[in-house]
């Protein structure tokens, strides 16, 4: 691949590779640390500003919604600042933001300073992946994703552990606090070995109509999948119009840009078949990763006893394999078709989903443990190819917009696949709720033995068939929550022949390229 407009970067070397990469890694890993850290955080923060926990969730939604929109600016962003200047600022206003968000005194402000904070980090992921792409070699490209990888793998793991530890010893405010260290030696680091590295830039006129609709259709459908569930989604007339204006908003944003002159994102990546068949892919699989891993702990906290910190560690082993295996994945990219890789990790998601649908409420923690320890492995087969896919014979100059048009999808995927994932668990364990109730009458010996056994050991009948419906609520949300499971075990599944649309693509190393390869992963 060859950039047109100027002669392209010769690949870091030595040390300065090495420095780059953990800088673009540390600032990713800030980043993706930030959407996750303040859930477990919720309560305290909402207690402390004085609002109830439903309002909280909008320190969650504000940078969701912000961010969302930010990600499919970056390629126009990139081309109008240069991609080197708009990471660091976007860097060095994210550290800004995170510390007025530990500062804020009340509710609004941190909902504002969330929402910037959101808006400045969307360009930080889709330009750390351009600019370490730029520091390999194209033979080492599958290496340099890898490593990028392993930290967008580790972050989500690390956020609810970190985040309810901090809560727990200390002020909810150092949540935010801890990013500015990182974020400060981030930026120092990246404008020191890549400000002689910057892009080409071009006076592009702001496309004003376009970024309009993107803000209110993304906003709408945001607000939307917030508010759906305690709203009762669309018996609310509040969320059909929600739903409405999302609808239109995105056709007329559709038709906008796509006839536009300087569109704001870049839709016309879209005809490229491997572009969009791997951004489908991407984004439907991660609404099931996103969907089932919220449910999850969710359902081990309300039904099965567990605290959130052992929830929390019950959720860390998935990055275990993930770790070990992504370095592995990469160096071995160029050696095998992508589509085999990432068909191999929607194969191994659909066993652990299969193997979560067979839990009962006898489940121990090892038994638990074990699919989500599997999982780790489908993780790490699950991005690098999905990405190489993806970006595969995009030029140099659109990846940027490439990859802020796919973690635009993938971001919108998880808020799906979330709210989809509790709204169906909720209406199936309704379902179970009402066929298990059933068998509790008179006329059923094993309800009868079991309010005489209840009220032996003091209960009244009141009491005993309180009892009775707590047992039926474990047991209907157990079935439910498996239910979820095997759906999306079936949907991995179906994805299976979607990816095979693809063209198929094989990075060809330069001569003796895969000793070289070889050699870094062994360095490593």
């Amino acid at each position: 691949m060859s950039n047109t407009s100027l002669v392209p970067l010769q690949p870091l070397q030595g040390s300065a590779r090495m420095w780059g990469t953990i800088a673009l890694s540390a600032a990713t890993f800030m980043n993706v640390l930030d959407s996750s850290i303040a859930n477990v955080s919720l309560p305290a923060i909402a207690g402390d500003l004085g609002v109830s926990p439903n309002q909280g969730t909008w320190v969650i939604t504000s940078f969701g919604v912000a961010n969302a929109i930010s990600l499919p600016l970056t390629g126009w962003l990139s081309q109008r600042f240069g991609q080197v200047r708009l990471f660091t600022t976007s860097v060095l206003l994210f550290v800004l933001s995170s510390f007025l968000c530990g500062l804020a005194p009340n509710m609004t402000t941190l909902i504002g300073m969330r929402a910037v904070q959101g808006f400045v980090a969307g360009p930080m992921m889709p330009l750390a992946q351009a600019l370490l792409l730029s520091s390999y070699p194209p033979a080492m490209a599958g290496m340099a994703m890898a490593l990028w990888a392993m930290t967008t793998l580790v972050a989500p793991v690390m956020g609810p552990l970190l985040g309810g530890w901090i809560t727990d010893h200390m002020h909810w405010g150092w949540i935010f606090y801890i990013n500015i260290p990182v974020g400060l030696m981030a930026a120092f680091i990246t404008w020191t070995i890549y400000h002689k590295r910057e892009t080409p830039t071009k006076q592009l006129p702001i496309d004003k109509i376009g970024l309009a609709l993107l803000v209110v259709a993304v906003g709408s459908l945001q607000i939307m999948l917030d508010k759906g569930k305690e709203l009762d989604w669309f018996h609310s007339p509040e969320v059909t119009a929600l739903g409405i204006v999302a609808l239109i908003g995105f056709a007329f944003f559709i038709a906008w840009e796509l006839t536009d002159d300087h569109p704001v994102v870049d839709l016309r990546l879209l005809k490229r078949r491997n572009f969009w068949t791997g951004t489908v892919a991407m984004a439907v699989a991660y609404s099931l990763f996103m969907g089932n891993l919220v449910l999850l702990p969710l359902w081990l906290q309300q039904f099965m006893g567990y605290t959130s910190t052992q929830a929390g560690m019950l959720m860390a082993p998935v990055g275990i394999f993930a770790i070990i295996l992504s370095p592995w994945v990469g160096k071995n990219m160029s050696r095998f078709d992508p589509r085999s890789l990432t068909t191999f990790a929607f194969a191994v998601f659909a066993l652990v989903l299969f193997m979560r649908s067979h839990f009962n409420t006898q489940a121990d923690f090892a038994t638990v443990m074990v699919p989500t320890i599997v999982q780790g492995v489908a993780v790490a087969f699950f991005f690098i190819p999905l990405m190489s896919i993806i970006l595969g014979g995009i030029p140099p100059d659109k990846i940027a917009s490439a990859s802020g048009l796919s973690g635009f999808a993938r971001m919108v995927g998880g808020s799906f696949g979330t709210s989809i994932a509790i709204t169906v668990w909720q209406d199936r364990a309704a379902m179970h709720h009402a066929q298990l109730s059933e068998l509790v009458n008179q006329g059923s010996s094993a309800a009868t033995t079991a309010i005489a056994g209840l009220g032996t050991s003091g209960m009244n009948t009141e009491q005993a068939l309180s009892t009775i419906n707590r047992m039926v609520d474990q047991q209907a949300y157990m079935l439910a929550a498996d239910d979820v499971f095997f759906g999306s075990a079936l949907i991995f599944l179906t994805l299976i022949p979607f990816v095979w649309l693809a063209r198929p693509i094989r990075t060809k190393p330069a001569p003796g390229a895969n000793s070289a390869v070889d050699a870094a992963a062994g360095a490593h």
